[in-house]
């Protein structure tokens, strides 16, 4: 029913919208994906300050109306990622990380497990400059992947189940697959494989290492399987 309701949330997104106004993308535990307005934020003596920019995890309070957008009654800062703007790999990372989610999951049903993810993410990167690395990047959309229902099986072959000779990934099948089942899939290399089950099982915060060669193949492999299953296409992370 239309009315105030309250809700946590990221900033995805927002456009300038009128003289004075802004639209948001929003993403929340409870309600997933929202967009709403903020009527006259851009005003130098705006109530909401600075606080509706992108990457800023806020507590609002919204009306609900008729239209297809809520309405911001209220802002107040949890978190404002406010080093990560310092330092221009943080920053493009966490514009990277916003825009996987805005992307991937676009309806309003709720996914608390990625909301959460998200402020993970957010928060190493503000945390750490150390965080945003290509590795670190790839094992965020692994694990978006994971929480989408679209994880690709990697402990044995997605075709026929053979557990031995995993030399390949194809998108297709699922997963990566053996030699026998090999057609309409690329190479993988075995570190690029032991990439993926690492990030995959390890905390986000810990993410593994790998040669780039190994990261490319990981990237194809996640950008595929995106295409393929979410009909999602994002830039492959560099």
């Amino acid at each position: 029913m239309p009315g105030l309701f309250k809700t946590e949330a990221v900033v995805l997104r927002s456009f300038r919208y009128g003289e004075a106004d802004r639209i948001l993308h929003l993403y929340t535990p409870d309600r997933g994906r929202i967009g709403a307005v903020a009527k006259g934020v851009r005003r130098i003596k705006s109530r909401f300050g600075g606080r509706l920019e992108p990457l800023f995890r806020v507590a609002l309070v919204l009306h609900e109306g008729r239209g297809e957008l809520a309405t911001v009654t209220s802002a107040s800062t949890i978190h404002p990622h406010a080093r990560l703007r310092e330092r221009p790999e943080s920053l493009r990372r966490a514009g990277q990380a916003c825009e996987a989610v805005l992307r991937l999951f676009d309806t309003e049903e709720p996914n608390a497990p990625v909301y959460n993810l998200l402020c993970r993410e957010l928060a190493l990167l503000d945390e750490r400059a150390e965080a945003a690395t290509r590795a670190q990047a790839l094992a965020f959309r692994l694990k978006l992947l994971l929480a989408a229902g679209f994880a690709p099986e990697l402990a044995a072959c997605a075709s026929c189940g053979e557990r031995e000779h995993l030399g390949a990934f194809s998108a297709s099948a699922g997963g990566v697959v053996c030699v026998g089942c090999e057609a309409g899939s690329f190479p993988l290399d075995r570190s690029a494989h032991e990439f993926l089950v690492e990030a995959l099982t390890r905390p986000l915060a810990d993410a593994p290492a790998a040669p780039e060669s190994a990261l490319a193949q990981a990237d194809r492999a996640i950008a595929e399987t995106l295409e393929h299953h979410a009909h999602v296409r994002l830039a492959r992370v560099a």
